[in-house]
């Protein structure tokens, strides 16, 4: 089941990508455009899917932290594909497609901070593309901890959705915002826009669905209910208390990331829930959220229990490498009140 899982997951990731990079590649060769850069697009194609299936695994199977070396030649091929992108974009910034697939190769990899300033450059170059308009909201909340949609982010959202009316994406996204800020009937109207989009009983459209009932609950809240108690489009919620063993304090570098995930106890080992952090905030506390879930169809309140874990990553890489430093919360409820906590005491072979 579980490699069935992953197939899954590649195959979803390969699809999406092949629909932006089938447009860039026509316009590449109109362009005229050298061979080279089409062939690295295909490469980034096939290798980033299966890194993602692998990153899934790892994030998400605290005891399955043991690298091999099939994985470590996946990472290597991935980075490899990403800096010849980046040499070419260096030699070429006006290159809106370029930046386009870096920015989607960075999201795969769970890079939203360089996805983000790759949909800058386009916005730059290029200040009505939708796609960049949505992908940088995206990246954007990806980005923090909490996974806010901030002010520019739904400005961006709202001209994307203006330009575009069937921008699922947009829609999807924009519908968060107003839920975020305690919007539900407009939450509610937003995604109903959607809804018709979807391919009906598809996983997408249940999770719909089951948001549009949610935000029509929370609208008929007595008046002067506090949004803020709403962390994310659902009530459930798991708080993560983080900290560092004194014993590895010197291991710890500028610039480190610490990933903070939950995944379901009985099922496929992708997180339902992640948050990404610069590990200087150590020590830290992080509420997990439905809106962390990598898919709307496998978020933390779809499951009863979730295993906690935490990991301190010095590539920045959601996928586990030697020298990274881990610590594990056990199996929680995930109505549970109590805060989980977490000592990072475990440095990765």
């Amino acid at each position: 089941m579980k490699s069935l899982f992953y197939i899954a997951a590649a195959v979803m990731i390969a699809v999406a990508l092949a629909l932006l990079l089938l447009p860039l590649l026509r316009h590449g060769r109109q362009a005229g455009r050298p061979r080279s850069l089409f062939v690295l697009m295909l490469c980034i194609a096939l290798v980033v899917p299966i890194g993602a299936a692998l990153l899934y695994q790892q994030v998400g199977t605290p005891v399955a932290l043991n690298g091999v070396a099939t994985q470590a030649q996946t990472v290597t091929d991935v980075n490899k594909a990403l800096d010849e992108l980046r040499a070419h974009l260096a030699s070429q910034p006006n290159d809106i497609q370029g930046w386009l697939l870096l920015a989607q190769a960075d999201m795969e990899m769970q890079q939203p901070d360089q996805a983000r300033d790759a949909y800058d450059k386009v916005l730059k170059l290029k200040p009505d593309n939708t796609t960049a308009m949505v992908g940088w909201a995206q990246a954007e909340s990806a980005a923090s901890p909490d996974h806010h949609i901030g002010d520019r982010a739904r400005a961006l959202l709202e001209q994307a959705v203006k330009l575009e009316p069937d921008n699922q994406r947009g829609l999807w996204l924009l519908g968060i915002s107003d839920f975020q800020q305690g919007r539900f009937a407009e939450a509610a109207s937003t995604w109903r826009t959607l809804q018709p989009m979807l391919q009906p009983g598809s996983n997408v459209a249940q999770a719909v669905a089951q948001q549009i009932a949610l935000a029509d609950a929370r609208s008929g809240a007595p008046a002067g209910a506090s949004s803020a108690a709403a962390p994310a489009p659902s009530a459930a919620a798991v708080q993560v208390k983080v900290s560092l063993a004194p014993a590895l304090k010197t291991r710890l570098a500028a610039g480190d990331t610490l990933f903070v995930y939950a995944r379901a106890e009985n099922g496929p080992p992708m997180p339902v829930a992640v948050a990404r952090l610069q590990a200087s905030q150590l020590p830290t506390t992080v509420t997990l959220t439905d809106a962390m879930s990598m898919m709307p169809s496998m978020k933390l309140s779809s499951v009863p229990r979730v295993v906690i874990g935490a990991r301190i990553s010095h590539s920045g890489n959601a996928m586990a490498q030697a020298g990274d430093l881990e610590g594990n919360g056990g199996t929680v409820d995930v109505d549970s009140k109590a805060p989980v906590n977490i000592v990072i005491d475990k440095v990765h072979d």
